[in-house]
């Protein structure tokens, strides 16, 4: 058992967002010295926050085998690897279907290897930490021994205790419970919020962040900051989103300022402050709880995504734009048909060939050309 010592404390300050702090409360050090070093290279504090996250799961794990982290060797990294893959995971956890999920997920164990590792790679080259990074990488051997030619080669070698991660699924929300989510949202700015979402495929984040000047009816666009480049983007959305939009604007219409900077959501209650993820994710869980169902905010990305991918007039170099991918192999997940779909054609494929075809009638039969059965028969011989 690993108890839950530490914690992931938000300062709110730009220079250092996150932190993680021991069980005495007292700021982790070393962890810190990493975070500078990311937000040094570009990476947000989104980013900053996971890879604290990752950072306290391998902290908590020396504390509690009373290894200090600059004394690891390759035996707790692989044991940490190992709980990581078939410990229960602490607390409630449910996945994009709604159903309580008792372990970490494949995805979530690959990150925390490739932080840490990225965490002590980081310290050996400042001199600070152990010599030897003890989450190495995977054994050399013939380079490219049973690689395919048909596809391209990896850029490095994974960890050594990196997992295999399944490929994954869309986690599309069905059309029939997405309705039901969207019947249970109690006002016209959740409406508006949802419809955005899961017409642009935005990430929650980056919706939030929008301004008012960002809103387009003209044009049926919405300027967004994305999250990973930073760059600013305008996105498509549906009509309905506007209308909704336009019915929360006329709500708040003179309770807060709505100049060309100020938010685009706010609260519904006084003082009408910013909207937060964490706010937003409440009302959603609510409407979650209502049909009882369980579909995060992102899942409404991969909805979008997947109806976009699913549209034959949609070129998929489209779509990778519209997300913000930098790589086509990530769009392409969404390419792959979800079983409910794959059963609900084979189905009306089965439906089409057992019913019955009509037959031609003979009137419309057609009819021999004359120039034909002159050259089959001789002219005038028939």
């Amino acid at each position: 058992m690993v108890p839950a010592a530490g914690a992931l404390v938000e300062t709110g300050n730009p220079w250092e967002p996150y932190y993680v702090s021991d069980p005495g409360g007292v700021r982790v050090g070393p962890v810190s010295e990493y975070l500078r070093d990311l937000q040094a290279a570009g990476r947000p504090a989104t980013t900053q926050r996971s890879y604290s996250f990752a950072l306290l799961r391998w902290f908590r794990f020396c504390w509690a085998v009373g290894v200090p982290w600059d004394q690891a060797t390759r035996t707790e990294a692989r044991d940490f690897c190992r709980r990581l893959q078939l410990a229960v995971r602490p607390g409630p956890a449910r996945d994009a279907a709604g159903t309580v999920a008792g372990k970490y997920a494949p995805s979530t164990a690959a990150h925390c290897e490739t932080v840490c590792r990225s965490f002590y790679a980081y310290h050996l080259d400042a001199g600070t930490g152990p010599i030897v990074n003890p989450f190495p990488l995977a054994r050399p051997g013939r380079a490219h021994a049973h690689h395919n030619p048909l596809d391209p080669f990896p850029r490095q070698r994974s960890g050594l205790f990196r997992p295999r991660v399944p490929q994954r699924v869309p986690r599309q929300i069905p059309d029939s419970v997405f309705n039901e989510l969207f019947a249970r949202l109690p006002s016209n700015r959740d409406r508006a919020l949802v419809a955005f979402w899961v017409s642009t495929g935005a990430r929650a984040s980056e919706l939030l962040t929008a301004t008012c000047s960002g809103a387009d009816p003209g044009q049926q666009l919405i300027t967004v900051i994305r999250k990973g480049s930073g760059a600013i983007q305008p996105l498509p959305a549906s009509p309905d989103a506007f209308v909704w939009l336009r019915l929360y604007q006329q709500e708040m219409h003179g309770l807060a300022p709505a100049g060309p900077d100020d938010p685009l959501w706010r609260t519904l209650r006084r003082p009408f402050g910013p909207l937060n993820y964490h706010a937003a994710r409440a009302m959603f869980d609510r409407a979650n709880a209502a049909v009882g169902a369980g579909w995060t905010l992102h899942a409404l990305r991969h909805t979008a995504a997947y109806r976009l991918a699913r549209d034959p007039g949609m070129p998929i170099t489209d779509v990778q734009w519209i997300l913000g991918h930098v790589s086509l192999t990530t769009t392409q997940i969404y390419v792959v048909p979800t079983a409910e779909d794959v059963i609900e054609a084979a189905l009306a494929h089965h439906r089409r060939q057992s019913e019955p075809k009509p037959a031609r009638p003979l009137e419309h039969a057609p009819a021999y050309r004359a120039e034909s059965l002159d050259v089959l028969f001789g002219k005038g011989r028939w």
